[in-house]
């Protein structure tokens, strides 16, 4: 017979709470990654990156520190990954012209078009694990919270509005 599965209980509430939001984000981002680089090369850093890109209110450009925030990596691993995005064409760099160290990450339209293609694909695995997760126990709370939409707005969010 097997031996159960090991269980964690931690102290609080807020604990419980937080170890689930970080084991479902393990696991959208395991399923994620299969799949985008599956369809498209992309890690899910790399799609993150470029989707902080086309939805900041900058038109498409953002300083690398601001979008090692956003995705959230530190500025090494952002400088890797913006060199390898624009390799590929998906964004450009230029430096500012007030502040010759800063360096700022354009996205291109080819990058444009990849993301919004390669959204489609994060949002079903989004909403697949999201759902999985809703039938766990530990996890169950957290996916609710963060899945909670009405059915039109979820309607919406698969349809890519």
């Amino acid at each position: 017979m097997a031996e159960p599965r090991p269980r964690m209980e931690l102290p609080t509430k807020v604990e419980q709470r937080w170890q689930a939001l970080r084991r479902l984000e393990g696991r959208v981002n395991e399923v994620a990654e299969r799949a985008l680089r599956e369809q498209y090369g992309l890690s899910v850093s790399e799609y993150m990156a470029l989707a902080a890109l086309v939805y900041s209110d900058r038109d498409g450009h953002l300083r690398q520190q601001v979008l090692a925030e956003f995705i959230p990596l530190n500025n090494s691993s952002v400088s890797r990954l913006v060199a390898r995005l624009e390799r590929a064409g998906l964004t450009e760099r230029y430096l500012c012209e007030s502040d010759r160290r800063g360096v700022y990450t354009q996205i291109t339209e080819h990058g444009r078009r990849i993301v919004q293609l390669a959204r489609e694909t994060y949002l079903r695995v989004l909403h697949e694990v999201l759902d999985a997760a809703r039938q766990d126990p530990e996890l169950a709370e957290v996916a609710e919270y963060i899945q909670h939409v009405q059915p039109q707005q979820r309607v919406a969010s698969l349809a890519g509005e």
